[in-house]
């Protein structure tokens, strides 16, 4: 399948779960928000729901691999203490920023969050001044 439309439909499904998540619950889908509330020491007693959604998100790739013979996802292209040092980095900035991606650029854009619309505009900015630096300077 056409991979444009597969990033179509990953995001109507992305925006979809989203808006269900707040229309149910009343709760934003950051994954960093959801992954807090089940570590100590804040604990949240709404478990249940947070594992299902962690659940999902780990759960996806082997369904998508069962269904098309992809995972979508390939091998790592970095040595693996590289990906430990960048996840800290990512778990770091998720802490600095008050959230993640996830909640700040499909949540608290949608919610026209002004703190989101920094911080989504922040994250592009990191990312373009990354890629620059990795492809022409490096």
């Amino acid at each position: 399948m056409n991979p444009f439309i597969l990033a179509a439909i990953g995001g109507v499904l992305i925006g979809l779960s989203a808006v269900l998540l707040m229309a149910l619950s009343g709760r934003i889908a950051g994954i960093s928000g959801i992954v807090a509330g089940l570590l100590p020491p804040q604990s949240a007693p709404d478990r249940s729901w947070r594992l299902a959604f962690i659940a999902g998100l780990l759960l996806a790739p082997a369904l998508l691999r069962v269904m098309t013979g992809d995972d979508g996802i390939g091998p790592p292209v970095v040595a693996t203490p590289v990906l430990a040092v960048a996840g800290f980095l990512v778990g770091l900035g998720t802490v600095l920023g008050g959230g993640c991606t996830s909640g700040h650029g499909i949540c608290g854009i949608a919610r026209l969050s002004p703190r989101s619309l920094v911080a989504v505009a922040v994250f592009l900015a990191a990312a373009l001044i990354t890629v620059f630096i990795a492809r022409h300077v490096v």
